[in-house]
């Protein structure tokens, strides 16, 4: 790729990232393009479909999500603090563009889904804390990863949506750990 196609892609990708973050993932391709600076054409060249450029803007999330895990999973104490770690950062990560808990989470278990892909890292990740809880007996047997992310995914939504901050989050994630948790 040429120099200055490399340098219309970073950029499409960068506003990609700030519009989405503004308006929701359905945001309109035209603004993008708009704002980058770029006719809709060289866009598409790029891009040729939506769910293409979500999954170059989400390639750094993916990366973020890999390394929220590996400290969760660092974490040593109760399992209830394990629990909750892992909540608030799956809240931080679904919550980075408006409309995106609502969306991730509905599309939780749906292999059709256009951005399967991105609910394939989040239930990895999920999957790696729930094998942490297995292995030290503290989760409920019926509770299962995409139970939880949608779970998880359902207050992220909510929050959104509803423009909660952290101190209104906090109790509701710990509602979910408590039920998710096996009695002592």
């Amino acid at each position: 790729m040429r120099a200055d196609a490399q340098r219309n892609r970073a950029r499409i990708v960068e506003v990609a990232r700030e519009v989405f973050r503004e308006q929701g993932y359905d945001a309109s391709l035209d603004e993008v393009a708009k704002r980058a600076g770029v006719g809709a054409g060289t866009l598409y060249r790029h891009f040729p479909s939506r769910e293409a450029l979500l999954d170059a803007v989400m390639q750094s999330w993916v990366d973020r999500v890999e390394e929220a895990a590996g400290k969760v999973l660092a974490h040593e104490g109760p399992p209830r603090d394990l629990l909750l770690a892992w909540f608030t950062a799956y809240v931080g990560l679904v919550s980075l563009h408006k409309g995106g808990p609502a969306k991730i989470t509905s599309a939780m278990g749906d292999p059709t889904s256009p951005i399967m892909h991105k609910c394939q890292v989040l239930t990895r990740a999920t999957d790696r804390v729930v094998e942490r809880l297995r292995a030290e007996d503290a989760l409920r047997a019926e509770v299962d990863t995409v139970q939880i992310c949608r779970l998880v995914g359902g207050v992220a939504a909510v929050a959104d949506q509803g423009g909660l901050d952290d101190g209104a989050v906090r109790p509701l994630l710990e509602v979910v750990a408590d039920g998710m948790l096996a009695p002592a």
